[in-house]
C-alpha cells in the first residue's frame, strides 16, 4: 500500500511528529514539497495522522485502566464500536488469546471510573468478562518509539533530548495543573500535532507568541508528546501485541527495564492485578514471536507468568479513530 519513502516519512515523523518539513524531508531523502505531499495524500488515504497528546501521571489529567474483554461468541465487533464511541476510551483494539478486546479507560478520579466500570460501563449486555489492571508507572511510551527504519543520527537529530521514563526523578513528585491556555492549546493539537502556531493562534484568540510559548514549555517540561498514528505492518512489523506479565516483587523495576529498552517494545507500564507489567509489542514477523518467547520473556528476572493477545485491528490510539482519519 506504501513506499519506502512513505516509510521514511513515517519513521522520521515517528521520532518527532511536529518536527521541521526540512528535516523531515531530509531524512526520508526527499524534497519538503514532496514530503509534505506524501504527508498528506497518506492522511486522507487514513493510514497516518499525527496528534498532540499530554503525560497524564504529570499533569493530573487522569489515571489509566487496562481492561482485557471477553464478548459474547460473534459480538466483538458490535462491542468495539460501541467501545470506541466512547471519549474515555483512548485505546482500543480487537485481539485474539485469552481476550477479545483490550481497552484502555482514562478516568479523572475514582468516581469517574467506578461510574465507567461498574455503573456505566459501554457495551455491558455484549461483554461475558473482564478483567482490570491498573497503570501504575511507565518505562516507556508509543511516542518514544524508535521504528529503527533510519539511521541513529536521525533520532538525535529529530527527536528533543529526553531520558525514557524508567530513569525519571519526578515519580513522587505532585502533578502540575495545565495552565487555561495550555489545556486549550492542548485541544487544539489533540486533533492535528502539526498545526501550525499561527493556526491555533488564530482559533484560539491569542497571540502567537503566548501560544508558541506554552507549547515550547509542555514539550520542554515532557508533558507534551506528539504521537504519530500508522499501523505497524505499513512499516513491515507483522506481529503485533499485548504482553501480560507477572514479575515477583523486587524484580518489577529490573525487569521493566530490561523489557523497555528491547526494539520492540512500543509501551511498558508497571501495573496492579495479577499481571504487573504489560507491554505493547511489535516484531517483524509472527514466527519471531517463538524465539521472542524464549529468549526475552524467558530471560527476564522474576517472571512467574506470561500472555500474549495478537493484534486483529486497532481501533482507537490517542483518543484517535485509526480507522476513521480525517483528512
Amino acid at each position: 500500500m506504501i513506499d519506502a519513502l512513505d516509510r521514511r516519512l513515517i519513521a522520521a515523523l515517528q521520532l518527532n511528529g511536529r518536527a521541521p518539513w526540512a528535516s523531515i524531508a531530509r531524512w526520508a531523502g526527499t524534497t519538503e514539497t514532496t514530503a509534505q505531499r506524501r504527508f498528506h495524500a497518506l492522511r486522507s488515504r487514513r493510514l497516518l495522522h499525527v496528534v498532540g497528546a499530554v503525560e497524564l501521571d504529570r499533569t493530573g489529567a487522569g489515571s489509566s485502566m487496562l481492561v482485557r474483554v471477553q464478548a459474547r461468541p460473534g459480538k466483538g465487533l458490535q462491542l468495539a464500536e460501541i467501545l470506541a464511541g466512547h471519549p474515555e476510551v483512548r485505546f482500543l483494539a480487537l485481539v485474539t488469546g485469552t481476550a477479545d478486546l483490550i481497552v484502555d479507560f482514562v478516568a479523572r478520579d475514582n468516581e469517574e471510573l467506578l461510574r465507567l466500570l461498574y455503573t456505566d460501563l459501554p457495551g455491558a449486555h455484549l461483554i461475558t468478562s473482564n478483567e482490570h489492571v491498573a497503570v501504575i508507572r511507565t518505562f516507556t511510551s508509543a511516542a518514544l518509539w524508535d521504528t529503527g527504519l533510519l539511521p541513529a543520527e536521525a533520532r538525535t537529530e529529530l527527536r528533543p533530548t529526553q531520558a525514557p521514563p524508567y530513569e525519571r526523578d519526578d515519580w513522587d513528585r505532585a502533578p502540575r495543573t495545565l495552565t487555561e491556555l495550555e489545556s486549550a492549546v492542548v485541544g487544539e493539537l489533540a486533533h492535528d500535532g502539526r498545526l501550525p502556531v499561527s493556526t491555533v493562534a488564530r482559533t484560539l484568540g491569542r497571540s502567537e507568541s503566548s501560544v508558541s510559548r506554552a507549547l515550547d514549555r509542555m514539550v520542554r517540561r515532557g508533558i507534551l508528546h506528539f504521537r504519530t498514528l500508522a499501523e505497524p505492518a505499513l512499516l513491515g512489523f507483522e506481529a503485533e501485541f499485548m504482553l501480560w506479565l507477572s514479575i515477583d516483587p523486587g524484580r518489577l523495576e529490573k525487569a521493566g527495564r530490561q523489557l523497555a529498552q528491547h526494539p520492540g517494545t512500543k509501551f511498558l507500564a508497571a501495573s496492579t492485578g495479577r499481571f504487573n507489567l504489560v507491554g505493547h509489542m511489535v516484531l517483524p514477523r509472527r514466527t519471531d514471536l517463538f524465539r521472542y518467547t524464549d529468549e526475552v520473556i524467558g530471560s527476564l528476572p522474576g517472571l512467574n507468568a506470561s500472555d500474549v493477545t495478537l493484534h486483529l485491528v486497532t481501533l482507537k490510539g490517542a483518543w484517535t479513530r485509526m480507522d476513521q482519519f480525517v483528512a
